[in-house]
């Protein structure tokens, strides 16, 4: 068994193979590209052939990468509405998560310019001042190439349970609802439907269908519609085999360790019948961990891990979250569960950018192929926070490695009889190349730096005779 060296302790074996690709390491010091915005020319999106992934019309991969601004409709101007879609969509952000009957008093708080959703709170009686503002967010969004992931309700109009309320939905008026929703949105090409909003269904299983049905009779069934659970669950508890839900989605939550979403992801994964998978709500950055600031806070390296552990067990995309951003904290408002930032300071947080370097890494290899695959990982596995995840996909595999961690790695298991080795910072986005060698037996890696939380790194095995790009870059 041959020990691989980090690229900072490089073998001389190395060296050529090393010479050969320096223009590699010198030019993609740090990552030359913002994200990319989504070009809708490509057609409304469609689950893909294999059932695991989301496509446009015309097949090209759609990356489903998050965010959430729950309270973007209802708190923000529509100067303030843009500034904050404009920073997304630098960092590669393709869906904003949003609510229209807002979690935080949404009913009777009205938004900016003085208006409530609902005339009497009634479902049935939109106000159309409000819906005007929320069509300018959705148009700015779709100028800027970004999908809005609408959810026409929080939870707590649906099922109380905590929260404002009040509860104003039954099985009539949902689907009058929705109908109205997917009628004024039928044109619009960068809308997903979110159902939910934060709730089990339990005992309310029939106003979220006759929701889903409205919102189909009204758009004609050319959006994709999916479900947002309480933490901890995942929309296939309730609706896995219903037609209308194109794809699961989790709330791994804001736990540390109770909820691992690796572990959700590859349970909706093994699902029959097959439908796309992902967790929508992890660990936000900046958030007390498990919902206590003596806890500490989640942080850059806490949301890496969860993307990478989520993506790599099988999810088609994954969405962040910041604590202060999702709720739009500022002056004047009282904090949820002590956020401790105005939304404005906190857009630029590590966590954020990193998510841009999670995009390029995943749509550097081909994408549609890509399965889980821990039989990869011969020695060095772990439970808890040094979990590690790996997958493959036609000629290459990646391997997220927490902790620093060495690895022993089963060869043999991408095409090609020649491997070329890298690893890719998910900090910096940036790839050095490790060495190259026949793709068979096994191999230790041993990441650069110490073993330590947060010194997280992607080993990357690709096919030599694929020619790809170095990981995270464009182009072949």
């Amino acid at each position: 068994m041959t020990r691989i060296a980090p690229f900072s302790k490089i073998n001389s074996r190395a060296i050529a193979v090393l010479a050969g690709c320096l223009f590699l390491s010198t030019a993609y010091a740090e990552t030359p590209r913002s994200g990319l915005s989504v070009d809708f020319s490509h057609g409304p999106l469609k689950v893909s052939e294999n059932r695991r992934f989301i496509v446009h019309e015309d097949g090209t991969p759609f990356f489903y990468l998050g965010d959430t601004a729950w309270e973007l409709f209802h708190r923000l101007t529509r100067e303030e509405a843009e500034r904050y879609l404009e920073n997304r969509r630098q960092k590669g952000f393709t869906v904003i998560q949003a609510v229209v009957l807002a979690e935080l008093d949404g009913l009777e708080t009205p938004n900016a310019y003085g208006d409530k959703p609902l005339l009497n709170n009634n479902p049935a009686q939109p106000n159309e001042a409000y819906f005007k503002h929320v069509d300018f967010i959705v148009n700015k969004a779709k100028e800027k190439g970004i999908f809005i992931g609408m959810l026409p309700t929080w939870g707590d109009k649906v099922t109380k349970a905590w929260g404002k309320g009040p509860v104003v939905f039954n099985p009539e008026n949902a689907r009058i609802y929705g109908r109205f929703l997917g009628q004024r949105y039928r044109i619009q090409p960068n809308i997903i439907w979110i159902l939910g909003g934060d709730r089990v269904a339990d005992g309310a299983e029939e106003i979220w269908r006759a929701m889903a049905q409205g919102i189909q009779e009204g758009d004609g069934g050319i959006h994709l519609i999916t479900y947002h659970p309480q933490g901890g669950q995942s929309s296939s508890k309730w609706f896995h085999e219903d037609e209308w839900l194109a794809f699961n989605m989790l709330q791994s939550g804001h736990d540390r360790f109770d909820n691992p979403n690796y572990r959700m992801i590859t349970a909706d994964y093994n699902r029959e019948p097959v439908k796309p998978c992902f967790d929508g709500e992890p660990r936000y950055e900046d958030h007390p961990v498990n919902w206590k600031a003596e806890n500490g806070w989640f942080n850059d390296f806490d949301v890496r891990q969860a993307a990478y552990w989520a993506l790599f067990a099988g999810a088609f995309g994954h969405t962040y979250g910041c604590h202060d951003i999702w709720q739009m904290m500022a002056p004047g408002r009282a904090p949820i569960s002590s956020a401790r930032n105005n939304w404005y300071d906190v857009l630029d947080l590590p966590g954020a950018w990193d998510m841009m370097h999670v995009r390029h890494l995943m749509e550097s290899r081909p994408f549609l192929s890509r399965v889980p695959d821990q039989s990869l990982i011969a020695e060095g596995q772990s439970e808890g926070a040094g979990h590690v995840q790996a997958t493959r996909g036609d000629g290459y595999a990646f391997v997220y490695i927490p902790a620093g961690t060495p690895v022993t790695i089963q060869l043999g298991k991408i095409s090609g009889g020649k491997v070329m080795a890298w690893w890719y910072d998910p900090r910096k986005g940036t790839a050095s190349l490790i060495d190259s060698f026949a793709d068979s037996g096994t191999r230790r890696f041993d990441p650069p730096g110490p073993e330590k939380r947060g010194n997280d790194w992607v080993l990357v095995l690709d096919d030599a005779s694929q020619n790809f790009p170095a990981p995270g870059q464009a182009g072949k």
